[in-house]
């Protein structure tokens, strides 16, 4: 038996929920150097216009909290400090008005500064996100342990809200992350038996965009699909955007988001005579912005394309040099090549 999604508790991050019945949320981290005000200030809007439900920034010392002011007061959406080794940088985030704080309790000092920050956190009603990470475990667990295995880094995680616990602190998100997706998710579905606070995904140190989305959709969506799991990230050494537009498209496929249209297209065979790849491709980019909670189907054959994707709302299907344009299956007319895309966004618009 595990806790699922809607069985942790619920904990308030900014104008979000993280937990309990909230939506998964989509997360990314700004990539610009942390003095850089005008620079994260940017990167933060570009991710908030994508569509990212809440940020995260490094706060790697004092100087960097000029940075974390500015976000502040130019954003909307929540904001986390990534804190590492100085409690002192965790207070003064707080005390700037950051919503949530990330800390691994093990490098952050010890018991007495961890209730220092644990206390700051409580009075200004600020989560803090306990970040176990694979490379990061304490020495006395990776003796017991003998490596970094799953249950090592449960036992991490479970420690330190232990460890907050017994300063009377419960708005605790939980990750356990790892660049290698088996132990990634083991460790969630462990962790999933063990305890109720609301779980952050994701597979760290992922790679660049190809694998890290592929490692990401395999980790984090096999645990979704089990009901484990309340927030995620899709980490990517590349544009921050493509980590919230990858992490959209996940929770899309996969029925845990409806906003925005939703395709459907045919691997293609070789029935297909028209230039099928290439107009899914340009119907996925001309209606990337439409939000209307809709599924499009681009099938390659007229035989069979309007039936297979009969649960669709539109679509188009092709035959030699000409196609047809069908809703919920039923063909409405047909057209030439040339005429099915632009013919396909005037009827969606109409919608």
């Amino acid at each position: 038996m595990f806790y699922t999604n809607k069985d942790t508790v619920k904990v308030k991050v900014g104008n979000t929920f993280i937990g309990g019945d909230a939506p998964v949320t989509v997360q990314s981290m700004l990539c610009v150097p942390a003095h850089d005000i005008e620079g994260n200030v940017a990167q933060a809007l570009r991710l908030e216009a994508a569509g990212c439900d809440i940020v995260r920034v490094t706060v790697p010392d004092s100087e960097a909290l000029k940075t974390v002011k500015a976000l502040k007061e130019n954003i909307k959406i929540p904001l986390v400090a990534d804190i590492h080794f100085d409690y002192r940088l965790a207070l003064e985030s707080v005390a700037m008005g950051v919503d949530k704080v990330r800390i691994n309790p093990g490098n952050i000092g010890d018991e007495s500064k961890v209730k220092l920050v644990a206390d700051a956190c409580r009075r200004a009603n600020v989560p803090i996100r306990i970040g176990v990470n694979s490379g990061s475990l304490e020495k006395e667990i990776l003796a017991k342990y003998g490596s970094v295995t799953p249950e090592a880094m449960v036992e991490s995680g479970l420690y330190h809200i232990s460890l907050l616990e017994k300063f009377d602190f419960t708005d605790i998100v939980l990750s356990l992350k790892s660049s290698d997706t088996f132990k990634m998710y083991k460790a969630y579905e462990l962790a999933a038996e063990k305890c109720r606070y609301p779980l952050h995904l994701g597979v760290t140190e992922a790679g660049t965009e190809n694998m890290g989305v592929i490692k990401s959709a395999a980790g984090i969506g096999g645990l979704l699909l089990r009901g484990i799991g309340n927030t995620i990230r899709i980490s990517l050494t590349d544009d921050p955007v493509k980590e919230v537009e990858a992490g959209k498209k996940l929770l899309k496929a996969i029925g845990l988001r409806s906003d925005g249209i939703k395709f459907v297209s045919c691997p293609t065979c070789g029935r297909t005579e028209i230039d099928l790849i290439g107009i899914a491709k340009k119907a996925e980019e001309r209606l990337k912005d439409v939000d209307k909670n809709i599924t499009v189907a681009i099938m390659g054959c007229v035989v069979n394309g309007p039936g297979e994707a009969s649960a669709a709302d539109i679509g188009i299907a092709g035959g030699k040099g000409c196609g047809v344009l069908f809703k919920k299956g039923e063909i409405i007319c047909k057209l030439q090549e040339d005429e099915l895309l632009d013919r396909l966004v005037e009827e969606i618009e109409k919608m």
